[in-house]
C-alpha cells in the first residue's frame, strides 16, 4: 500500500515553501515600469454625485491620470452569476430588480466605499495623496440600513432613479403553502424562534489585489489576481472589456485565504486591465485592510422567523419560515441565491420533517453587497433548525438528546428525499450523535457542572446535529503528463486558497500510479494551462477536481497499457500495473510507465518531439455531497462579568472517503474557529447614516487563539455515492455545525435564570446585559 496514497496523513507539500517565506502572493508581484492605482471611495451611504473636480490631483507631479465613470463607461457593469441560473421574481410576479453595478459610480453612490474614481501614479503614496485633492460634491440622500425597515411601504426607495418602486429585489418561495398551513392549524404544539443571523466581514489573511498587463504587439492582456477561479475572471473581465477570452490570460499566485470573498471579479480587475492598455504600462492595485472592510463582499445578514410544528410527544410535523435577506447595495455573484435558496434548502437538517414552507424577501440596502462566506447559507439553516429543536425540547420538557433521536433520519432510510427535494445519499446521523455523546463523556457532565457551580460559574451544554450540501454538478478539469525523467505533472482547474490541493491531489496520483509524492509536480492558477476549468468554492474541489484527476490517471494508465502491450508483445489484459510498472502476469518482465513516456516521445511517427504521454479530462459529479456530523459544546459563564469560555468541544464528522485526515482536521479547526467567531465575537455594525462603525480590527472582534478550545475530532465514514472518489466536501462543515452548538450551550447555561434567547454574537456585554435585564 502506498504510504503517500489516499487516506494517509501526508505532511503538506506546500508548507516548506510557504513557511520559509518562499510563497508568491500578490504583494510580491511587481513589474518593471509598473504604475500604482488607488481607488477614491464614497464617504456617504447614499448620495447623488453633483460634480467631480480632479484638476488639482491631475496637475500634481507623479500623477499619471485620474479617471471617473465618464472615462471608463465602455467597461460593462459587473454581472450577477446566478441571475442567469434562476428566475427571480417579486411578490406580484414581476421580474426581480437588480441595479446596475458599474465599476465606478456614475451618478449615485450606494454604500460607503462605493468606488468613485481611480488614481494612477508612479507610486502608491502619490496616488493616495492625490486622492485627497479630488473634490466631489454630493447631494446626500436618505439611506436604508435595516432590512426590516427596507421592506416597509413607507421606507425610502433607494433605486427610484432606476425605476424601482420599493427596496425588495425579489421574493423567494419554497414548499407548499396550503399543506403547511393545514399542518400548523392541526399541530398540538408550535415552537417559534426569531433571530438575526448577523453580517460578517470575511477578513481573509491576505487582502484582494490585481495587476493589469497589456501587450500592444498582439493586443493581449494578462491579469494577475488572487482569486478562487482564473477561468471565471477570464470569462467576466473579457466580456466587460469587449474582448475575446483568448486575448486574456489570468494568473493567480498563492492565495492567503478567501472563504468565498474572492470568488468573483470586483471593479478593480477590469479597471487595471483597461488602464494597462490605455497607459501601455502595468498597473497594480492592492487593497489595505481598511479598504477591505468597505469594499470586500460580506456574509450572512438575515432576519429569520421560523416555526416548528410538533405533536405533544415531540414528533416533528412541519417547519415554516419567513426571512428578510440583506443583499446590500448590489446583486453580487452568488449573493441573491445564498440569501434565498442557500439559507432555506437545508432547513429540515438531519430530521424527518414531512413539510416545509419558506419565504425570503431579499432586499437592497445601503450596505456593502453580500455574497459567499464560509458555508454560504448552510450555517444559517443549521443554526435555525438546531435552535428551534432545543427550544422545542425545553417547551415540551423533553431531553434535547431524546427529541433529536426521536426525529433523526435513520440509516436504513437512505437514500432519503427531504421536503425540499434534496436527496441525502448516505450517512448515519444517529451514530454520529451517539458517538459524539460518548466522546464528550456526557455521563460525567453533571459532575463538571457541579464543579463549575462551586467556582461561581454557570455551565451549559449544547448540541448541533448538522448536515450541509456542497456544490454539485459543477464540471472540473485536469491534465496529467508523464515525464521520461520519472516525474508526473498534474494540472487542475481548481485553485487552492489554503486547502492544500498540492498535497491531496498529489496523493490521488501517488495512490493510482504507486509512486512517491515528491515525484509529482503540481500546477494551478493559470488560465492557459487548461482550456477550461471551474475553480474552487462550495467545498467541491476534493471530489470535482479530484474526480477529474482520477479520470486522468485512469485514461493515461489505459493508454500506457496499450503502449506497454505493444512493446512487451502481449495482450493488454495480461499486464498488471503496480508501482509505476507494467508487468507481464506471472513473470518478472516489466516496463516502467516513464520508459513508455520516453518511447512515446521518440516514436518515429511522432512529429512533435515535445509531445508528452498525457491525458486531459473533465469530470462532473452526479450531484451535491452531504457532509454531516454532530458538535457538542460545553461552556462556562461568569454571571458577574458575562464572560464565557468554551471548556470542551467534541466533534464527529462524516466526510465519506477522506483523502488526508490531518488536512481535513485542520479544515475543521478553521471552520469551527470562524463559527465561534460568529457565535461569540464578530458583528458588522453600521450607524443610521450608513457609516461602518466596526471598520477595523480595533472594533471588529476577530477570534484569537485563546478563544479557541482544544477540539476533539473523530470521523465516521460513509462513502458518498454521487462521485467517483466517495468524498463528501469538508471545507465548510466546521462553520455549519459550530454556531448552533455554541449558542445552545450558552442558553443552556443561562436557562436556570429564565433566559431562553440571546442574539449572536453572545459577547460578555450582551450576556451580562441579558442576565441583568431579567
Amino acid at each position: 500500500m502506498n504510504k503517500f496514497g489516499i487516506g494517509k496523513s501526508v505532511l503538506r507539500k506546500e508548507d516548506v515553501r510557504l513557511l520559509t517565506g518562499n510563497g508568491l502572493y500578490m504583494g510580491d508581484i511587481n513589474f518593471e515600469n509598473q504604475l500604482y492605482a488607488y481607488v477614491l471611495r464614497s464617504p456617504h451611504a447614499n448620495a447623488k454625485i453633483i460634480s467631480i473636480d480632479t484638476s488639482s490631483a491631475t496637475s500634481t507631479s507623479g500623477i499619471i491620470g485620474v479617471y471617473t465613470y465618464s472615462d471608463v463607461k465602455e467597461i460593462k457593469p459587473l454581472p450577477c452569476t446566478v441571475d442567469s441560473m434562476f428566475e427571480f421574481k417579486k411578490r406580484n410576479g414581476s421580474k426581480r430588480f437588480f441595479p446596475k453595478h458599474n465599476v465606478l459610480a456614475s451618478k449615485f453612490v450606494r454604500h460607503v466605499g462605493d468606488p468613485v474614481a481611480i488614481i494612477v501614479a508612479e507610486t502608491l503614496t502619490l496616488a493616495k495623496d492625490a486622492a485627497e485633492l479630488i473634490s466631489v460634491e454630493y447631494e446626500i440622500l436618505p439611506c436604508v440600513i435595516d432590512p426590516e425597515q427596507a421592506v416597509k411601504n413607507d421606507s425610502y426607495t433607494i433605486y427610484q432613479n432606476e425605476g424601482a418602486t420599493d427596496n425588495i429585489a425579489f421574493l423567494f418561495k419554497q414548499g407548499r403553502h396550503d399543506s403547511i398551513e393545514k399542518i400548523f392549524n392541526q399541530a398540538e404544539h408550535i415552537t417559534r424562534f426569531k433571530h438575526i443571523n448577523q453580517r460578517i466581514v470575511c477578513n481573509s489573511m491576505e487582502p484582494r489585489g490585481c495587476i493589469g498587463v497589456y501587450h500592444k504587439d498582439n493586443d493581449n492582456f494578462e491579469l494577475y489576481t488572487n482569486t478562487q477561479s482564473v477561468y471565471r475572471n477570464r470569462e467576466v473581465c473579457s466580456k466587460q472589456l469587449g474582448i475575446k477570452e483568448d486575448q486574456l490570460t489570468v494568473i493567480c499566485p498563492d492565495v492567503g485565504g478567501s472563504f468565498g470573498m474572492k470568488g468573483m471579479p470586483y471593479p478593480e480587475q477590469p479597471l487595471v486591465l483597461w488602464l494597462a492598455k490605455k497607459l501601455n504600462r502595468p498597473v497594480k492595485w492592492y487593497s489595505d485592510r481598511s479598504e477591505a472592510f468597505l469594499s470586500d463582499t460580506q456574509g450572512r445578514d438575515l432576519v429569520i422567523e421560523a416555526e416548528l410544528a410538533l405533536n405533544k410527544d415531540g414528533k416533528f410535523l412541519g417547519i415554516r419560515s419567513y426571512a428578510i435577506g440583506n443583499m446590500g447595495a448590489y446583486a453580487s455573484n452568488f449573493g441573491p441565491m445564498i440569501l434565498s435558496l442557500g439559507s432555506t434548502k437545508l432547513l429540515p437538517g438531519c430530521y424527518i420533517i414531512p413539510e416545509i414552507y419558506s419565504e425570503v424577501e431579499v432586499v437592497l440596502t445601503n450596505k456593502v453587497f453580500t455574497d459567499a462566506y464560509r458555508g454560504a447559507g448552510r450555517p444559517e439553516a443549521s443554526y435555525t433548525i438546531e435552535r428551534l429543536v432545543d427550544k422545542a425540547a425545553k417547551e415540551l420538557n423533553i431531553d434535547p438528546v431524546e427529541i433529536r433521536k426521536m426525529n433523526l433520519i435513520k440509516e436504513n432510510q437512505m437514500p432519503f428525499t427531504g421536503p425540499t427535494g434534496l436527496i441525502y445519499d448516505s450517512g448515519n446521523f444517529e451514530l454520529n450523535l451517539q458517538d459524539c455523546l460518548t466522546k464528550s463523556k456526557i455521563e460525567s457532565y453533571e459532575k463538571r457542572k457541579e464543579k463549575s457551580k462551586l467556582r461561581g460559574y454557570l455551565r451549559g451544554i449544547g448540541i448541533s446535529v448538522y448536515i450541509e450540501a456542497t456544490a454539485g454538478g459543477v464540471p472540473e478539469t485536469s491534465k496529467i503528463e508523464i515525464n521520461p525523467d520519472g516525474t508526473i505533472d498534474v494540472y487542475t482547474g481548481a485553485l487552492a486558497q489554503g486547502q492544500a490541493h498540492e498535497t491531496t491531489f498529489s496523493q490521488i496520483v501517488a495512490d493510482k500510479f504507486g509512486i512517491a509524492i515528491d515525484k509529482i509536480n503540481f500546477f494551478q492558477g493559470n488560465s492557459n494551462l487548461l482550456p477550461k476549468g471551474g475553480g474552487t468554492g462550495g467545498s467541491r474541489s476534493s471530489y470535482s477536481a479530484g474526480g477529474a484527476i482520477l479520470a486522468s490517471t485512469k485514461s493515461i494508465i489505459d493508454k500506457s497499457r496499450l503502449e506497454a502491450s505493444n512493446i512487451l508483445e502481449v495482450k493488454p489484459e495480461d499486464l498488471d500495473f503496480q508501482e509505476g510498472n507494467f508487468t507481464i502476469k506471472g513473470t518478472d518482465k516489466k516496463i516502467s510507465i516513464f520508459n513508455i513516456a520516453k518511447n512515446f516521445m521518440n516514436e518515429k511517427n511522432n512529429k512533435d518531439k515535445n509531445k508528452r504521454l498525457s491525458s486531459f479530462d473533465s469530470y462532473t459529479s452526479e450531484g451535491s455531497t452531504f457532509p454531516n456530523g454532530c458538535h457538542i459544546v460545553e461552556v462556562e459563564i461568569d454571571p458577574e462579568t458575562g464572560f464565557s469560555k468554551i471548556d470542551k468541544y467534541t466533534v464527529i464528522d462524516d466526510f465519506g472517503v477522506v483523502l488526508n485526515p490531518m488536512i481535513v482536521e485542520g479544515q475543521i479547526h478553521g471552520g469551527i474557529a470562524q463559527g465561534i467567531g460568529q457565535a461569540l465575537l464578530e458583528d458588522t455594525i453600521y450607524d443610521n447614516t450608513g457609516q461602518l462603525v466596526t471598520g477595523s480590527f480595533m472594533d471588529y472582534t476577530m477570534p484569537r487563539a485563546d478563544n479557541i478550545p482544544s477540539i476533539d475530532i473523530s470521523m465516521n465514514s460513509f462513502p458518498c455515492k454521487t462521485n467517483s472518489l466517495g468524498i463528501k466536501g469538508a471545507g465548510e462543515a466546521g462553520t455549519t455545525g459550530a454556531t448552533g452548538a455554541v449558542i445552545n450551550a450558552i442558553i443552556n447555561a443561562l436557562s436556570p435564570l429564565g433566559i431562553s434567547h440571546i442574539e449572536m454574537p453572545a459577547t460578555p456585554q450582551r450576556i451580562w446585559e441579558t442576565i441583568n435585564k431579567r
